[in-house]
């Protein structure tokens, strides 16, 4: 079963915003599974048992395949155990062990919710965010999620935020050989030294129009891996840098469920680690405590020649039954 989901979904390009036609085979692929899937655009979800909700939560769209892939990144390659494709460890492995564990959960105190959600490669407002509104609509408010991302089984209780800002550095321009002018990059360089400084990332950078004028505007991005509520950094940051600072959104902050709730409790309980997670996934966009689990390692995802074991697809549904287990045992 495994095996067969993810060479299929591989072979499906879901770049996100474009998870149309693997949202169509999921749906008629639980339907052959015998269950009776809802869907919001390109998002899935399925519902079993009665009581508070649980989320459980994979993406099931990737991103673009980097220029690296010396193999079809849309062709599986299997291997024994392994399965390399693009999405295989993002998201495919947790979409395929969330969705046997669901099968085979048999909730006694609790609504169990499977979600297959779109855009969480981009953050997208049409993908969990659209959704989570509908499905409260249907079983009530979700009293915590499991978030499927490749964390190597480990149990993520807190991950940073996310904030890109667009910085805007203007200078005067002049004839490059007069020695007039204010250039703008010259002007750039200490205020991206401070991002670096600062632990922030400086990932874009524009300027110039063409060699003999001085550049009256340097524009850059920055990548802003935050803890906590973005507006708050952001607040720190913008009496420290001399330019125009307009961020995208401030909306996917970081999160942090206490060691001492009941799902972390129940996931210590079975014995899994705890850490803190340093990229972003959907726990961003959820008002309520959630925890990501799920197989596969984040240093596999984006990367050319990407893959899961299937091994730890298997492992991961173990992991899965045994937590919800453990967590409606705690009452």
């Amino acid at each position: 079963m495994t095996a067969d989901l993810l060479t299929k979904m591989i072979s499906i390009p879901s770049v996100s915003r474009d998870e149309k036609a693997v949202a169509d085979f999921l749906e008629g692929y639980l339907r052959e599974l015998g269950l009776n899937p809802s869907r919001h655009g390109n998002n899935l979800w399925c519902v079993k048992g009665q009581g508070p909700a649980v989320l459980m939560d994979a993406h099931i769209d990737t991103v673009k395949p980097v220029s690296a892939w010396q193999t079809d990144p849309f062709t599986p390659v299997v291997e024994e155990d392994r399965i390399t494709g693009l999405g295989s460890n993002d998201d495919g492995g947790s979409v395929a062990a969330m969705i046997q564990a669901f099968m085979k959960a048999d909730p006694k105190r609790h609504t169990l919710v499977l979600s297959l959600s779109a855009e969480e490669e981009l953050g997208g407002v049409n993908g969990l965010e659209s959704v989570l509104p509908v499905i409260e609509a249907a079983v009530g408010p979700i009293s915590c999620g499991i978030m499927g991302e490749p964390t190597g089984l480990r149990m993520a209780v807190s991950e940073r935020g996310l904030m890109v800002l667009d910085c805007t550095v203007r200078g005067v321009a002049a004839h490059a050989a007069s020695g007039l002018g204010e250039n703008a990059i010259g002007k750039s360089l200490p205020i991206i030294q401070w991002f670096l400084d600062h632990g922030m990332q400086v990932t874009q950078i524009n300027a110039g129009t063409q060699h003999n004028i001085v550049p009256d505007c340097c524009t850059f991005v920055v990548d802003c891996r935050t803890v906590g509520r973005n507006q708050e950094v952001l607040d720190k940051i913008l009496p420290e840098v001399s330019c125009e600072v307009k961020p995208r959104s401030t909306r996917l902050n970081g999160t942090n469920t206490p060691l001492t709730h009941p799902l972390v409790v129940a996931g210590r309980a079975i014995g899994l680690e705890t850490y803190s997670s340093p990229t972003l996934s959907n726990q961003a966009l959820c008002s309520f405590p959630t925890i990501k689990l799920g197989p596969g390692e984040s240093a596999r995802s984006h990367t050319a020649g990407e893959y899961i074991l299937l091994s730890e697809v298997d492992r991961a549904v173990e992991v899965y039954l045994a937590l919800f287990e453990a967590y409606e045992n705690l009452g």
